[in-house]
């Protein structure tokens, strides 16, 4: 194993920590207490000098005017913007648009990536991943309800989703739904493209997420698909293939996660530091990083995070080695791990912040309130330890 990185990338996420102290840390405050889409012009701004700087949409295929980073380059790029949450944004390279490109890329037909592709490589549309249904249980994904059914030469699309993130305001929609009901349940539904101007799609709402609706981008759409029609040729790879093609989605997605997550431990854990060391909690002037809870808490954060960090870049090694496939196991773990880390570590922070911690004059609460659902998304933490345990006790079968 080797996850040393070239001067280059070195280079790069430097420059990336650095924009991300000077340009997007600072416009924090402001996001906290605005809508996105007020926002939105500043943000643009900012994405005008990402790309003067060339650091436009790294994880991208060069081909198709990215940067075409490596997954494990990538990685350090996205622990470097997960430290802000306009940090991936900023740069392009935010889910679930990061996915939707790598579907559009590697199962498009040349007229899907002409239309769909090039545009949300270049910043000119948004997309959204629409799977998960109101009434089905997410921890088990080949249980949809949503159908597609063939008219002529059009899929005619009914069904009820949530959790379509960033639906408000995208150009098209990614949509799993089943087409094939008689076929074995993983070969049963395909994923279609559906501009979110076809008659049909209607965002019901987006879904206020412990009390913060959101918009723009940065929000989660409850979507209904009303005799909603679309040509068959906006089917995405062969039809029946919309769970073998998720797959190949959500090895890399769950690394862009993870690392997103490790940037979130970085900087909550350096407010934790500075705030033990700043808050003085006595009349002789003692603070808080005196008291040896406080410090237990920041040597175990410190630990956990350094192995949560070490776990993923592995992960994402073995996904460019030797495909994600073969990395299932290494993905499964990262998941939960990395996520149970990330909510203690904000957990802790925002504790030693005490009252100051629940209020928006940090980044701790917003962290707080968005980030728990890590535990949920992608896989809830329970289905990937049943999953990774199965496979673990199987290899021990026959006293193997």
């Amino acid at each position: 194993m080797d996850f040393g990185v070239s001067e280059r990338i070195e280079t790069i996420v430097s420059m990336i920590n650095e924009f991300v102290d000077r340009e997007l840390i600072p416009m924090e405050p402001e996001y906290l207490v605005h809508d996105f889409n007020e926002m939105l012009p500043k943000i643009r701004e900012k994405q005008e000098m990402v790309k003067k700087m060339g650091l436009w949409a790294p994880n991208f295929p060069t081909e198709c005017g990215g940067m075409g980073l490596t997954l494990l380059e990538h990685g350090l790029v996205s622990e470097a913007l997960g430290r802000s949450p306009l940090g991936h944004f900023a740069f392009w390279c935010q889910a679930p648009d990061a996915g939707n490109v790598e579907i559009l890329h590697l199962f498009g037909t040349e007229a899907q990536k002409e239309r769909y592709l090039n545009p949300l490589v270049e910043g000119t549309i948004r997309s959204c991943f629409s799977m998960t249904e109101v009434d089905m249980p997410g921890s088990n994904p080949v249980m949809l309800e949503t159908t597609a059914v063939k008219e002529g030469d059009d899929y005619v699309i009914n069904g009820h989703k949530w959790y379509t993130t960033s639906a408000d305001g995208a150009d098209f929609a990614i949509v799993m739904a089943v087409t094939n009901p008689e076929a074995p349940r993983y070969l049963q539904a395909s994923m279609i493209i559906v501009p979110s101007d076809t008659p049909g799609f209607n965002i019901v709402r987006n879904i206020p997420v412990m009390g913060h609706e959101g918009s723009g981008y940065m929000s989660h759409a409850e979507i209904l698909y009303q005799s909603c029609r679309v040509p068959q040729s906006n089917l995405l790879g062969p039809e029946g293939h919309g769970f073998v093609i998720a797959q190949e989605r959500l090895g890399p997605g769950r690394i862009h996660h993870c690392m997103r997550w490790l940037g979130i431990c970085r900087r909550a854990f350096d407010l934790m530091c500075r705030r033990a060391n700043e808050r003085v909690i006595a009349p002789d002037g003692k603070t808080l990083a005196t008291r040896q809870i406080i410090q237990g808490w920041i040597a175990e954060s410190a630990a956990e995070m350094e192995a949560a960090r070490l776990m993923t870049l592995h992960a994402a090694w073995q996904i460019d080695q030797v495909g994600a496939a073969k990395a299932r196991d290494s993905i499964s773990m990262i998941k939960f791990v990395v996520a149970n880390t990330m909510n203690r570590i904000v957990d802790r922070a925002l504790q030693v912040h005490g009252g100051l911690g629940m209020t928006d004059d940090t980044i701790l609460a917003y962290f707080y309130r968005h980030e728990r659902a890590a535990r949920i998304y992608d896989g809830a933490d329970e289905v990937h330890k049943t999953s990774l345990a199965k496979r673990i006790l199987r290899s021990y079968e026959g006293g193997k």
